[in-house]
């Protein structure tokens, strides 16, 4: 079993008063997670809130019907609960109505379960998001050469679950992921009529990784306007699929202030969309596809560690660019993303007359360093 890095900080946090949310994709290992650490603990209940006789528990209860219903149990778990019509007050009226209870609820969507609790748990919730296995948890779990020599491979196909531990039907798993769990809770939910624009959408982000991405163009190209073209992807960035990246500005006229960068949670859905499981070597994207991956990385490292960081990339109208920016306690750190560990990457003159902030580049050799504890 793959020890999750989420999992010492849910234990932490068990028996603090406070509801437990976790937000995440589907098949990224929330439910297999808690199963795995509180399956068998002594007064717990599992309630998986797909099944509708588990969605009418929930309809018109009072404090005194959940007592009934919960009575002798110390852990109560609800599989995705944004299924519960008004989950966030139902939720409420349990942490703040069976406090000997510890209730953790999980969710495949942060647009449903975030936006459902935010309010009547204010101040009564911890919450987190679970990603697909990361490059620190691997080593933790094999070792850092083993995981390093894998990289060629993750690259290709990425680390969701039930890849990684199904070496050889990679390419079958994640057809299977992207043709169906990848889009079900968007389609579900926004009742969108066109999930072939939703496709295409994310097939034209896969082939501009590493590039700005424009609303008006992707909206000309695929005849649909810029606001529709917002609105799906806020929501693919929801369902954690895709996550943007700012324009860093402060200073600088010539600064690009309201552009953004797409990248995916993982290699292989995007390598999916696009139908191309080519090995690195055999590639014109492999800068795109490293650049990707060490973002991706960088994004779990900081969530799963509880670093607070700002995070951006920037470029100006004359070209001059910088692949990733961190901003942390009051400083910037840059960096420039290589494949190739022999090429050349210098710090802009321009940036660095106007900013203080340090410089790496990130390359196959020292990853480790950038994505690990």
């Amino acid at each position: 079993m793959i020890k999750r890095t989420l999992e010492k900080t849910i234990e932490a946090k068990i028996g603090s008063g406070k509801a437990i949310i976790i937000t995440g994709a589907r098949q990224t290992g929330k439910t297999t997670l808690l199963s795995t650490m509180l399956r068998d603990r002594e007064g717990t209940l599992w309630l998986d809130a797909d099944e509708p006789d588990v969605q009418a528990l929930f309809e018109n209860p009072n404090s005194d019907r959940l007592r009934t219903l919960f009575a002798g149990k110390k852990l109560l778990i609800i599989d995705e609960a944004q299924r519960i019509k008004n989950t966030g007050i139902k939720l409420k009226l349990i942490t703040d109505n069976l406090k000997h209870i510890q209730l953790i609820a999980t969710g495949s969507s942060s647009f449903e379960l975030s936006n459902l609790v935010n309010e009547p748990l204010t101040g009564r919730k911890w919450e987190y998001q679970m990603f697909p296995l990361s490059f620190e948890e691997m080593v933790i779990h094999t070792s850092l050469t083993e995981e390093t020599r894998l990289i060629p491979h993750r690259l290709v196909f990425g680390y969701y679950p039930e890849v990684v531990t199904n070496p050889g039907s990679e390419k079958e798993i994640l057809k299977q992921l992207a043709d169906s769990y990848l889009y079900k809770d968007i389609l579900m939910w926004e009742r969108i009529n066109k999930p072939e624009k939703l496709v295409k959408i994310l097939q034209s982000i896969a082939f501009q990784i590493g590039n700005e991405v424009s609303y008006n163009e992707l909206g000309n190209k695929l005849g649909i306007d810029n606001q529709t073209v917002e609105k799906y992807i806020q929501l693919l960035e929801q369902t954690f699929v895709i996550f943007r990246l700012g324009a860093f500005s402060r200073n600088l006229r010539k600064e690009l202030k309201r552009s953004r960068k797409i990248y995916f949670y993982d290699n292989g859905i995007r390598n999916s969309l696009i139908a191309n499981f080519n090995p690195p070597e055999l590639r014109s994207d492999v800068g795109a596809l490293w650049e990707n991956f060490v973002i991706s990385e960088r994004m779990k490292f900081i969530r799963n560690n509880n670093i607070w960081a700002n995070t951006y990339f920037w470029r100006t109208q004359d070209q001059q660019e910088i692949d990733y920016l961190e901003e942390r306690d009051g400083m910037l750190h840059a960096f420039e993303i290589k494949w190739n560990p022999k090429s050349k990457a210098r710090l802009s003159k321009t940036f660095s007359a106007t900013y203080k902030t340090s410089f790496d580049v990130i390359t196959i050799e020292n990853l480790d360093r950038f994505i690990t504890g």
